[in-house]
């Protein structure tokens, strides 16, 4: 960490050329004997990538921000200020701390936070910025795991990464350091309650399996798009597993909670009056039967993920109303959808977006969405909808 790059005038400088083409100004001579366009440059980037993400970071004076690729990996304001309502305490130890995000969130709900950051300058950068932001949580610069060997906490949060040396597997906890399977006994001795971040690419029956005392999974979308799966551990639990789903969006956010299940005993129909999508993080949670029976609504097919019912209702998800149904033949497309103008989405559908866009000479936008699918006889057929817009 170079404590030149706090200084006023190197500070006014980044503010000054955030809008400027790092590509160019990288190779542009500093105006600065103690930092380098490099430092600089660096500083741009990680003050851009929090401008959207990290709104409190960008908006306070003389934050330190590491490798953009330290950014890009920490929790956004939105999923962490939801995951530290989750726990409630006196004492909370992150174990992977990073950049801080989660730590400072947490510190919001928990008198004594402690950040266990294992890098040295990410250690140092954390503790800078928690002075700047007026957040009184203790860094330590050590291995997690080694770091609470004594103590004992409300509540530990574990981020585990993935190993690199596992690209191209299949995705398991036990891939990842720290290893939390490996050290779960030993976790669980040491805290209250476990909370465990993983990637959203992490199956959850998987997880299940490697996971012993899980109490709640919680799935996290920030803009229909899964950002983080949340393990909610409590030694000792044998209560059934509760998921719990969020969506933010722009206008409203979209919960649904159930308990874990196969879905095995649902009602199918062909399409009705209304189609219904549901939203990322239910279609991660697999809770099929649950969105089914809580809203009443049937499925279109087995592996067909869209709802259907002949009347309107609130849903976690897009909805629309169904204008006609074509099925998939070359005389019905050549009339009905040959270079028109619509929204297309596939599901259960054995061609892609764009190879049907290509075939079809469609191009994207207007009021018009057409979902490429196979219904409940196996049969393909093209749902033209209307969108019905967010009340």
């Amino acid at each position: 960490m170079n404590r030149a790059i706090l200084n006023t005038e190197v500070q006014n400088f980044i503010s000054k050329n955030l809008n400027e083409k790092l590509d160019k100004l990288v190779f542009k001579k500093s105006p600065f004997r103690e930092v380098s366009m490099t430092e600089i440059v660096q500083q741009i980037e990680g003050k851009l990538k929090a401008k959207y993400k990290l709104h409190t970071w960008f908006n306070t004076k003389n934050i330190y921000y590491p490798p953009k690729i330290n950014i890009e990996q920490t929790s956004s304001e939105v999923t962490a200020n939801y995951k530290s309502e989750l726990v409630k305490g006196k004492t909370l130890a992150d174990l992977t701390g990073g950049f801080g995000v989660d730590s400072y969130f947490f510190s919001k709900n928990f008198e004594d936070v402690t950040h266990v950051e294992i890098n040295k300058s990410l250690s140092e950068i954390a503790a800078h910025n928690f002075s700047q932001l007026n957040a009184n949580i203790k860094s330590i610069n050590e291995d997690g795991i080694e770091a609470i060997k004594n103590q004992y906490f409300d509540c530990i949060y574990i981020d585990p990464s993935r190993r690199h040396d596992n690209k191209g597997k299949v995705f398991l906890l036990s891939d990842c350091e720290p290893d939390v399977v490996k050290n779960l006994e030993y976790l669980l001795n040491r805290c209250e309650i476990l909370l465990i971040k993983t990637s959203p690419m992490l199956d959850i029956n998987a997880g299940l399996n490697e996971l012993n005392f899980v109490a709640e999974i919680h799935i996290v979308a920030v803009e229909n798009e899964v950002k983080e799966l949340l393990w909610l551990l409590k030694k000792d639990n044998s209560k059934p597993h509760l998921v719990k789903t969020i969506n933010f969006t722009k206008h409203k956010i979209e919960k649904f909670e159930t308990n874990f299940r196969a879905s095995d005993n649902i009602e199918y129909s062909i399409p009705k009056k209304y189609l219904y999508e549901p939203n990322a993080a239910i279609m991660k949670s697999g809770m099929f039967q649950a969105i089914s029976e809580n809203y009443q609504v049937q499925k279109i097919a087995v592996n067909t993920h869209l709802f259907t019912s002949d009347a309107p209702i609130e849903f976690p998800g897009r909805r629309f109303e169904i204008q006609r149904i074509l099925p998939y033949k070359k005389a019905e497309l050549k009339k009905n959808i040959s270079a028109i103008k619509a929204n297309i989405t596939t599901r259960n559908f054995p061609e892609s977006v764009d190879a049907l866009k290509s075939r079809w000479k469609i191009t994207d936008g207007g009021d018009n969405y057409l979902f490429f699918t196979t219904d409940n006889d196996k049969k393909k057929v093209i749902l033209f909808c209307r969108k019905i817009k967010v009340s």
